[in-house]
């Protein structure tokens, strides 16, 4: 059957299927350069932003992650620390960036405080920040002076109740914080807080007694414990510590009101394609399930929990729910998110 002459010139049906060939000829020969491009990723050093400083749980974490992401990539990884500012200096550094290659690692909980703890909050999570992999669960804990007579909660509390506003704490920001304040309001306790831009200096002095309450990861006051000059008296994760089994948790020692979960993994910005997405997430799992790399986390007090970015998400949001109750018995109201 012949086609119809156009007023151009042509054939309709002819012109009609040519135009349909070309763009699906150009759509087929477009596919192996996104796929190229795709798999060129990362072209460059690939940036993760922690909001810890060195030596703490989350920059351990990532320091061994990205050894061995630098591996599987065959690009540089580097690992840069930005602390301070309840974790507004590292966010802020890595949404600016607006880059495929920068990443950010940390705990769930250095967002999902954050509308409660601030007046004004500079990013929205769900507008912002896609969470990429969940990877491991940090082992909090609460510790004390080697040179305090406490060794468990209840002894704490008695301590603090006999000794109002004489008591200083420490606490790392995010979850830890909060959680904090839910328990001087549920004990009844008058605990002075203590800032620090970054946890580790409060390490020195809790060994010495000018702090005698810090809730922080247990890989910053590791050494001190093994120095003997700080001690744990409690675990706040819902289950104990193989490296801690005789430390029982903040539940069990019938204080549930101090008891928080340290969920961490590997975050990204919206920008991310969602097959990049899936890709680094995949790396992250892969790596993460590598026997030396789980002993060496494992070792530094932490424990490896990977999931993809559904499981991390879901994750997150049952903290989020968490914190929402908390924060509802504090009587804290959300900030109001800033425009970009």
């Amino acid at each position: 059957m012949r086609g119809t002459i156009s007023r151009n010139g042509g054939a309709s049906g002819v012109s009609t299927i040519t135009r349909r060939a070309a763009v699906m000829t150009g759509a087929a020969l477009m596919l192996p350069r996104l796929g190229m491009a795709q798999a060129a990723w990362p072209t460059r050093v690939v940036k993760i932003i922690v909001p810890l400083g060195p030596g703490s749980g989350a920059d351990i974490a990532a320091r061994l992650l990205g050894e061995r992401l630098q591996r599987m990539w065959g690009k540089p990884v580097v690992i840069e620390n930005r602390p301070g500012g309840n974790g507004i200096a590292a966010i802020t550094g890595f949404l600016t960036a607006n880059d495929d290659h920068t990443l950010f690692y940390g705990a769930a909980a250095t967002f999902t405080v954050h509308p409660y703890q601030m007046e004004t909050i500079p990013y929205d999570f769900k507008r912002d920040i896609l969470p990429i992999a969940q990877a491991t669960v940090t082992i909090a804990v609460v510790a004390v002076p080697a040179s305090s007579a406490v060794n468990t909660m209840p002894e704490f509390v008695k301590w603090a109740k006999d000794n109002p506003e004489k008591l200083n704490a420490a606490l790392v920001p995010g979850i830890a914080e909060i959680t904090f304040d839910r328990f001087v309001k549920v004990e009844n306790l008058q605990i002075t807080k203590v800032p620090y831009r970054n946890i580790v200096d409060a390490v020195s002095d809790t060994s010495v007694g000018r702090i005698q309450f810090i809730s922080t990861a247990f890989a910053i006051v590791q050494p001190a414990v093994e120095g003997g000059t700080i001690r744990v008296i409690a675990v706040t994760n819902s289950q104990r510590f193989p490296g801690l089994p005789g430390v029982a948790t903040c539940a069990e020692q019938g204080v549930p009101s101090m008891a928080y979960e340290g969920l961490a993994g590997l975050f990204g910005a919206k920008l991310l394609s969602a097959d990049l997405r899936a890709r680094i997430g995949e790396d992250v799992l892969r790596a993460m399930g590598e026997p030396v790399i789980k002993q060496r986390i494992e070792a530094t007090g932490q424990m490896v929990l990977p999931g993809g970015a559904a499981v991390f998400q879901a994750s997150i949001d049952a903290q989020i729910e968490e914190i929402k109750r908390s924060a509802a018995y504090l009587g804290l109201n959300e900030g109001k998110i800033v425009a970009p």
